[in-house]
This record gives C-alpha cells, structure tokens and sequence, in this order.
C-alpha cells in the first residue's frame, strides 16, 4: 500500500505568503485609516507581524503598498456612483452619493489623499477611478437635466467638497465626530437649482488638483508635528 502524498512544501510556502499579504495589507489599510498614509513601514510591519525585508518584498514601494490597501476602498468608491447613477430620481442620487463619499473621508483619514495620488500599475485601483469619474459626470448630467441640480454645477466642485469637509473633521472632528453631517447638509442645500444664485466660475481640473496636492502635503505635516 502506498503512503499518502505528502503537501507539496511550494503549496506550503505559497499558502504562508498569501496569509502574510493579507496580514500586511489588513495592517496597513487600519494604520493608514488611522494616522494617514505617512505611517512608517516598520510600524504596518509590526502590526502585521511580519518581518519589515516581507513587507518589502511583498511591496517594494509605497504607493504599492497604498494601492493595496485601498483597492476595496476603491471598488466601494466606484460602486457608489455607479448605484446613484442607477437612482430613478437623479437629485436623490446626487446627494446620497455627496453624502457616501464624505462619510468614506471620515472614516479614513487617507481616502482623500488617496485620490490626489495616479498608481500607474495598480490597473485595477485605476479603473475603478475612472469609471467612477465617468459615472459621477454622467449623474451630473441627469441632475441637471432634471431641473435638479444647480446648472453651474462643475465636476471640480467634488473635490472642493472634499477639501473643505477635511477642514471640518481636522479642526472639530475629535470634539464633534459627526459635524461633517452638518456641513454636508449645508453643501447640498446650495447644490439644489431653486436655490441657486449665481458663482464665479470653478477652478480648472489641473488646479484643483495641484491644490489638493498641496492640502494634503499640509496634512500630513500637521500630523507628523504632533
């Protein structure tokens, strides 16, 4: 009679590397959620439980380790507006959407720099980006041809939203966790077209984004100075 097979010490091996990715990407997406994404890599390593030579093997860089963490944050940010999209009332899509991502931003301290940052080869995490944008455009579109949504409404004003809502939840979000709520609702009120007056024109895309690249290069030097 022949003695059982033996595991393969490969299939042994790949199973220990899987469970240590998964350690390492769990550590990192709560530190970053927690601190930002200027946490050190030895502190997601020893959260991990993991040596830091793994963690570098498994992600050599940074923004590989970033993009990791916040792939399913990604996916749920692309799944937001692809369901106000799908909205039979556009106007209610509009603001649950607002409403969704904000709540995302005070959840996670990184998701807002998060989106200021381009992983050219997490291709995934990329395209769940532009099919968000794509879908968001789209629902403005609806909005407004509904009567809905203020006409000047841009899509840079998303990011303008954003910034300001990290404003809001750095200065009071310790003393009042759910303030943002209130802000939010103030937002969406001048969104709506009955109320609309008019604004000057929104910034270009470019400078809205070099802007927020500078918003969150002030973040996480405030944080750092703590």
């Amino acid at each position: 009679m022949s003695s059982p097979t033996a595991p393969h010490a490969g299939a042994g091996l790949r199973v220990d590397a899987e469970r240590n990715r998964q350690r390492i990407v769990a550590a990192a997406r709560e530190a970053f959620a927690e601190h930002g994404l200027d946490v050190p890599m030895e502190d997601i390593a020893r959260r991990a439980g993991v040596g830091v030579g793994t963690l570098y093997r498994r992600y050599p860089t940074r923004a590989d380790l970033v993009a990791a963490a916040f792939e399913a944050k990604m996916s749920a940010y692309a799944d937001a507006a692809r369901q106000a999209l799908a909205d039979p009332d556009p106007w209610h899509g509009f603001c649950v959407y607002v409403e969704t991502i904000c709540a995302m931003q005070a959840g996670d301290r990184g998701f807002t720099t998060v989106l200021t940052m381009t992983f050219p080869t997490a291709k995934q995490f990329e395209a769940s980006r532009d099919h968000a944008f794509a879908d968001f455009t789209a629902l403005i579109g609806r909005a407004k041809a509904a009567g809905r949504l203020r006409a000047d409404f841009s899509t840079e004003d998303l990011p303008m939203f954003l910034m300001a809502n990290a404003g809001v939840l750095t200065s009071i979000g310790d003393a009042a966790p759910d303030a943002w709520r209130r802000f939010v609702g103030y937002l969406l009120q001048a969104c709506a077209a009955q109320s609309a007056q008019p604004l000057p024109d929104p910034p270009a895309p470019r400078q809205m984004y070099r802007a927020m690249l500078r918003a969150t290069g002030r973040q996480r030097q405030q944080r750092a100075g703590r």
